[in-house]
């Protein structure tokens, strides 16, 4: 990982020389990594999807920035615009920390549509002469002509009794003539949790309390909580920090997952099942929902993970989003199927059917750097099947199923330059169901992977050499009946 001083990672773009940017420009452009169906930055670092709503006839994403390097610095919130969540369109930059109370960052928050305006709500993050931490709850609105302006004073300026400064990352509802907002927090026994606030006219807020879970020592601290109701249910999605690995679970350095149940809003305790990991994959983190226009609950996330580096940091830039997904509530857990009109994207087809068996068998003419490729398990009567994609001589990504065990496991060991700061080379998730199908997205550098119609996902990020282009099957003993469809993707979703 690279070494950045305080001055420089507190830079403003604005201080910026002109053809110092234009360089950086220049260099990330030039990247062998750079996707093309993804959302990504221009140069530097991207982290957080952030305001995520529907408003006057487009979505509007924004995401945490950092312009100047592949590093946490100085951060800005970035615009993008979509008629229809796959085509992205480029707006710039959408705050700027430029006031006392965000002057050391415009962290992380979220949108909502109060009459004819998008209300952006976001934590101001400012730094004292001695450096502490000092976090404010900023707004700011933005016009039908895309006119953004912020208020002057925080809305929340002051933390409450009982937590630390780790304040942040407020997601905004409104339901039944209030609005309310969850804040992560931290305790000040360094446990995490959520703050609950209220309001009436979207100014003027009060503490209400603890939003009250079964886990009282659960991490030490709970980033971009969101809550949401999702076919009758509750549910509770929050990033803690700080959980042990367990078993198959939890063994990225922070997670990202959720809970179901029923929230009582007069005493604000939640009744609820155990944490789930939502991505049971290498790099995911920070992920905000909203509503589409047809009333669909669209999840984006944020493909990477703090204190991590990656082989595009020597080029100036890091991180993606991931794949807009749709979320219902089955069987008592989350499913996240990829969004329908990711199908706008497909080109040529090619389908096959076939057995694959201990030998193995390079699939041709199917290759390829940036594909959709759908494989269904017809018959199953092998032991253990692989399936390796992004394939050359020396690489390989491989996904393993164990039938016995119902465990798919992703490898990323033979997948060309590693990330810095990850523990171990394979994931792997234990399913409800036996495997029947594989819904899987390759783009440049990163792999997406939906198991049985979304029960669960993998998500990551590989960084293979120009030559990994196959795709190979085989099994360790038996047989398996394969069905093959894939898509090349075409266009570029941001621009």
């Amino acid at each position: 990982m690279m070494e950045w001083t305080r001055e420089e990672r507190y830079q403003t773009l604005e201080s910026f020389p002109e053809e110092a940017y234009e360089a950086l420009l220049e260099k990330t452009a030039a990247s062998p990594y750079r996707q093309t169906f993804h959302i990504q930055p221009q140069t530097g670092l991207l982290n957080d999807p952030n305001g995520f709503a529907y408003f006057n006839g487009q979505y509007h994403l924004f995401y945490q920035w950092f312009p100047l390097g592949p590093v946490h610095g100085l951060k800005y919130w970035f615009h993008t615009v979509s008629e229809d969540l796959v085509t992205f369109k480029d707006v710039g930059i959408a705050i700027r920390p430029d006031t006392p109370f965000d002057s050391h960052g415009a962290y992380s928050g979220s949108g909502i549509v109060v009459d004819d305006t998008l209300k952006l709500i976001y934590t101001g993050n400012h730094r004292t002469s001695t450096w502490e931490r000092v976090s404010y709850q900023m707004m700011a609105s933005m016009d039908k002509d895309g006119t953004i302006t912020k208020l002057n004073e925080p809305i929340i300026d002051s933390i409450p009794e009982g937590f630390t400064s780790h304040f942040r990352d407020p997601k905004v509802w409104y339901e039944e003539g209030m609005y309310y907002m969850v804040i992560g927090a931290q305790r000040t026994d360094e446990t995490g949790t959520i703050a609950v606030y209220q309001s009436q006219d979207m100014n003027n807020w009060s503490y209400v309390s603890e939003l009250k879970t079964e886990y009282k020592d659960f991490g030490y601290m709970w980033e971009c909580p969101d809550y949401f109701k999702l076919d009758q249910t509750d549910v509770l999605l929050f990033c803690p920090q700080g959980i042990d690995k367990y078993n198959d679970a939890f063994w990225n350095i922070y997670q990202s997952g959720y809970v179901l149940g029923k929230l009582d809003q007069s005493t604000f305790e939640m009744q609820h099942g155990p944490f789930k990991e939502l991505d049971n994959g290498f790099d995911f983190y920070a992920p905000q929902t909203t509503l589409d226009k047809d009333g669909n609950r669209i999840l984006i996330g944020w493909m990477g993970l703090p204190d991590t580096g990656y082989p595009t940091d020597k080029e100036g830039w890091a991180h993606c989003l991931t794949l807009p997904r749709v979320l219902t509530v089955e069987n008592n857990q989350l499913r996240q199927r990829p969004l329908p009109a990711l199908q706008k994207l497909r080109g040529t087809v090619e389908t096959a059917e076939g057995y694959a068996t201990k030998k193995n068998v390079k699939l041709h003419p199917y290759e390829g750097f940036q594909y959709e490729l759908i494989v269904d398990v017809l018959e199953n009567d092998s032991t253990e099947f692989y399936i390796e994609l992004r394939v050359s001589k020396k690489e390989s990504t491989m996904i393993t199923y164990n039938k016995a065990e119902r465990r798919v496991t992703l490898d990323r060991f033979d997948s060309g330059l590693q990330p810095e700061g990850v523990d171990g080379y394979r994931r792997s998730v234990v399913l409800d169901e036996d495997l029947s199908q594989l819904h899987i997205f390759v783009d440049t550098s990163s792999i997406e992977i939906f198991l049985n119609d979304g029960e669960k996902v993998m998500t990551s990020r590989i960084f293979t050499s120009k030559e990994a282009r196959g795709i190979r099957t085989s099994t360790e003993s038996g047989q398996v009946y394969f069905k093959f469809t894939k898509y090349d993707l075409n266009g570029n979703p941001q621009s």
